[in-house]
């Protein structure tokens, strides 16, 4: 399909974009909503700022010191960490959130027509060749590998920062799910020793950072080190049975630079689908979150 598509996730119970505007985001996860930084939201809000005030269980606010950290205001009856609920598709999903100083909670909900899309293709792959070996690179706390193994997926989950891996575990235990393989490693490293040691896989998920450090101080800067991680996917995705997926969530990034990123690395491939993932608010603006760029052989 050589058409740029919009994906916006189905309406979930635990998590909606209430409003968006002047570089923020008003969303309710769960019972609590939370304000916080948005680069792309560069269009005036719709509700009042006394609106946003009185709404909000918790606004990041960032460090004037640092363009990335910063601190979290709270109302009493915040209770951090909580838990919220991922119930389509076929999935049940339970996810730990947490105030971050990086503005992150913990779960990207845009993610989550991609975690029905996974399920779904590990379910076509068992029906056709058993159960499938899928690699979450980057893989953060885990949203992808539990809709792969709750479908029944041998997953191999890795990341670089080891208490990332931890809350993913906790995930994991909470959607009581388990038998996750996780690997604390630098995705690069990891994938180029997979290549050497001639290991295939039917799924593989790329989710990477714009910039990043392996537990070794190893320096992952996408623009750089994307064409040859692709390269060494390549190699190791299974050319019968498979399926691959990559989000960008870069500023700047295009689709179109997915598109002839998969082109040169994977030729000719089937069922293609690139775009955009979008949230929309319930003042009907789009908020796009970023690119993406996924194709299956089922």
């Amino acid at each position: 399909m050589d058409t740029i598509q919009l994906i916006t996730p189905a309406p979930w119970t635990d998590y909606e974009l209430i409003d968006s505007g002047n570089f923020q985001k008003l969303e309710r996860f769960g019972q609590y909503v939370l304000a916080r930084p948005e680069p792309q939201a560069i269009w005036d809000k719709s509700l009042s700022d006394a609106d946003w005030e009185r709404r909000a269980h918790a606004v990041f606010r960032r460090d004037r010191q640092s363009p990335e950290r910063g601190d979290w205001q709270t109302r009493p009856d915040m209770h951090d960490p909580w838990f919220v609920q991922f119930q389509q598709g076929g999935l049940s999903l339970k996810f730990k959130l947490a105030l971050t100083t990086f503005k992150h909670v913990g779960l990207f909900p845009e993610q989550a027509d991609n975690w029905i899309y996974i399920h779904n293709k590990v379910k076509a792959l068992s029906a056709q060749a058993g159960r499938p070996r899928i690699l979450n690179l980057f893989a953060y706390t885990g949203g992808a590998s539990l809709a792969a193994r709750q479908a029944g997926a041998d997953i191999t989950h890795v990341d670089a920062v080891k208490p990332v891996i931890n809350w993913a575990r906790e995930n994991m235990d909470h959607s009581e799910l388990d038998n996750i393989r996780w690997i604390v490693e630098d995705a690069v490293k990891f994938v180029r020793r997979e290549v050497r040691r001639g290991n295939q896989y039917q799924g593989i998920i790329l989710d990477p950072p714009a910039y990043g450090r392996g537990p070794d101080g190893e320096k992952w800067v996408l623009e750089e080190n994307l064409n040859d991680l692709l390269k060494s996917c390549a190699d190791l995705l299974d050319r019968d049975n498979y399926f691959f997926i990559i989000n960008l969530y870069s500023l700047g990034f295009s689709s179109i630079l997915l598109d002839n990123l998969i082109g040169q690395r994977f030729g000719h491939v089937p069922n293609p689908e690139w775009g955009e993932l979008v949230m929309n608010d319930n003042f009907r603006k789009r908020l796009p979150l970023g690119v993406f760029y996924r194709f299956a052989s089922v």
